[in-house]
């Protein structure tokens, strides 16, 4: 099989986030859209502030790429890479927040709600959330209603209460925020937390593309390994980083007292834990030949990323 040198993958990781940055500028105008009243300043300096100039746009990625194995058009991808960027960017916005993680710094500089207020950067979260579902349904990714309802339905429950939020809200139990010592299962916080997102990158690419059984499942079990790959490495890095590289402080984690992969299973079990992720999710893609050589140099880049 043609592997993906590391250069030519860095390439397109740096084209794909800048695709994603324009049309995310684009989106996040003061240009007010039919059937909207107005774009309140304060709203959508809050929202640039979150969504721009930062992060290397993994999900997008992974949408583009996912994608590009059917030969889906790239303007579509782009598209439902930047609604689920969206919804990561309204995330962390409400991570960082006094009630959650109460975090001072994201991507080398102030978190929104040290920028501005806790009230503004409550609301650009919830405006981040709305928008996605906005781009998600447009009709130029897919000619095909019911493809952009499969994609609407995959986000809201890889976002909502079965991922991303219901992750979240364990992750906090898992801390002792509510009280009482509920059972602690890392696995299935992260990949609910963290996880469904990246998987939901890999799996649009199936929905857009109207892959065969098969095929989905394929890049179903691809971003589920990459995903229990990405929060281990993420779970070292705060171990083993710097706030310098990083980008926000180290050693988070463990000053919360966080039960994470490597509270568990250490850091040489972590590292062979990673190395066996890197492996399923090779294997779960060898089915498309040299079309997923990508989607291989993506899951080593998370296995061995240093930010």
């Amino acid at each position: 099989m043609t592997g993906t040198s590391p250069s030519d993958f860095a390439k397109r990781l740096d084209k794909t986030a800048d695709d994603t940055e324009a049309l995310l500028g684009r989106l996040l105008t003061d240009d007010i859209l039919h059937d909207e009243i107005a774009r309140p300043k304060r709203l959508m300096d809050a929202m640039r502030y979150s969504s721009l100039n930062g992060g290397k746009r993994l999900r997008p990625f992974l949408v583009v790429e996912s994608a590009a194995v059917f030969g889906v058009p790239r303007e579509a991808a782009l598209l439902v890479g930047a609604a689920l960027e969206c919804i990561h960017c309204y995330s962390l916005i409400h991570d960082d927040l006094p009630a959650m993680d109460n975090s001072d710094l994201r991507r080398g500089r102030p978190t929104l709600h040290k920028h501005t207020d806790d009230a503004t950067a409550i609301l650009a979260g919830d405006g981040l959330l709305t928008l996605a579902f906005d781009i998600v349904t447009r009709d130029e990714i897919h000619r095909d209603a019911n493809v952009r309802l499969l994609l609407t339905r995959a986000l809201a429950r890889c976002a909502g209460i079965g991922g991303m939020v219901g992750g979240q809200i364990l992750d906090l139990a898992g801390e002792g925020r509510f009280g009482g010592n509920e059972p602690i299962d890392v696995a299935r916080i992260q990949q609910m937390k963290t996880g469904a997102l990246l998987r939901y990158g890999c799996i649009a690419g199936a929905l857009l593309g109207q892959a065969s059984q098969k095929e989905y499942q394929a890049l179903d079990d691809y971003g589920r390994a990459l995903g229990e790959a990405f929060q281990i490495a993420d779970d070292l890095l705060d171990v083993e980083g710097d706030a310098a590289a990083l980008g926000k402080p180290a050693g988070a984690d463990a000053a919360l007292g966080k039960t994470t992969f490597v509270t568990q299973l250490g850091i040489d079990g972590a590292k062979q834990r990673v190395r066996d992720l890197l492996a399923r999710a090779d294997s779960a893609v060898s089915i498309f030949g040299d079309r997923a050589a990508v989607l291989q140099a993506a899951a080593r880049f998370v296995a061995e990323r240093k930010n």
